[in-house]
């Protein structure tokens, strides 16, 4: 079975000139392959490494991981594999993709390559297509050329026309002549040397992929407005969710300052100790080797602590609203996922959104400090029902 699929797999790819051969197919799939014998007709082989030492009559496909032709073939090659070396000559088209593609012997017909790499030194006597992020042609075309890469280099003679778009830098190697026009879009201007001549002229576009000023504006206010909706969408959901999971919890927050509006003040000030005083503490016990493990435990604490106290500064605000204009007490998901939203647009006024945002912060740690608590250490019997 694992001999059948890459079998299976070479026949789909078999080129449409395939069923113009007049002698038997040759079919081969190995684990590593070494093909030593001729094929009267077209060949596929298939395999981890591949590699041809015999003369192919008709057309080579090949799959595999890697694949070196050192033989002739008389008809096309289609080769996919990470790395693909054609080292002989081929009396037709070349088609080849991988992460590294070369071509050393000539090709009769057109070529066609896509990689990472590509290096063609073998002249092509029709026309190249090539896709890579570095390109080299070594020996020319008889052919158009169209490349498509970040470093594309240039040598030899060039009959037709040759295009090219990079987003790098474009090579032109000493002695190259280029009979028909040269055409390229690159960020800067290629490098000719003087021995390399361009017949029928240069056309060159500056083509920037780098984002010019304005850009860079508009794609940074862009992130900007994404990050900000982003957090104020997750902050809305888990406001909402603690005031619909834990509503008495919530209710008893909005309770202290319609209870004991005069406390409202110590309150701030014990979460505003709360949050100042513990990281000097967990820093004291961090420089101990008894206490790092304890530092630890304080610190995940006063993370989720303040987390708490920023939402709930936004469920608080939703619980006022309802008292004030749905004149309720019982808070709602809904109530702390508007408050929430209230917070996220107070926080945006500077300066004094941001005193509001910290003062209804600091009111809830506190707040929270002190129903947690009585709910530890309870003198009524209805404390722990808050939570």
């Amino acid at each position: 079975m694992q001999r059948v699929l890459p079998v299976i797999l070479v026949t789909l790819l078999i080129p449409a000139s395939a069923f113009a051969a007049r002698g038997p197919a040759t079919f081969s799939a190995e684990r590593s392959l070494v093909v030593a014998s001729s094929s009267p007709g077209n060949a596929y082989f298939a395999g981890m490494s591949v590699v041809g030492t015999a003369p192919v009559s008709g057309d080579l496909s090949a799959i595999g991981g890697s694949i070196v032709t050192a033989a002739p073939v008389s008809g096309d090659e289609l080769l996919f594999a990470g790395s693909v070396s054609s080292q002989a000559n081929v009396g037709g088209d070349v088609r080849a993709a991988g992460g590294s593609v070369s071509i050393e012997g000539p090709v009769a017909g057109d070529v066609v390559a896509l990689g990472y790499s590509v290096h063609d030194s073998g002249r092509a006597g029709g026309s190249i297509f090539i896709v890579a992020v570095n390109a080299t042609l070594s020996d020319g075309a008889a052919g158009p050329v169209i490349i498509y890469g970040n470093n594309i280099s240039l040598a030899g003679d060039f009959t037709g026309n040759v295009r090219v778009v990079a987003t790098g830098h474009v090579y032109l190697g000493a002695n190259t002549t280029i009979r028909g026009k040269l055409t390229y879009e690159a960020p800067e201007e290629a490098t000719i040397p003087a021995s390399a001549s361009v017949v029928g002229g240069i056309v060159y576009t500056n083509a920037s992929y780098l984002p010019d000023a304005g850009t860079s504006r508009v794609l940074s206010l862009v992130s900007i407005g994404f990050f900000l909706f982003a957090r104020i969408l997750g902050a809305l959901i888990l406001a909402g969710l603690l005031a619909g999971l834990f509503p008495r919890l919530a209710e008893a927050v909005v309770e202290r300052v319609y209870a004991k509006p005069r406390s409202v003040l110590l309150t701030m000030l014990l979460g505003f100790g709360i949050l100042v005083a513990s990281p000097v503490l967990i820093i004291l016990l961090a420089l101990t080797f008894v206490g790092i493990g304890l530092a630890l435990l304080l610190f995940i604490l006063y993370t989720l602590l303040v987390l708490l106290a920023l939402l709930y500064a936004g469920i608080l605000i939703g619980g006022m609203f309802a008292r004030r204009f749905a004149k309720r007490e019982i808070v709602l998901w809904r109530d702390g996922m508007l408050g929430m939203l209230a917070l996220s647009l107070i926080a945006l006024v500077p300066f004094v959104g941001l005193l509001v945002a910290l003062s209804l912060s600091l009111f809830a740690a506190g707040a929270l400090l002190l129903i947690f608590f009585h709910f530890a250490f309870p003198h009524e019997e209805i404390t722990p029902e808050l939570l």
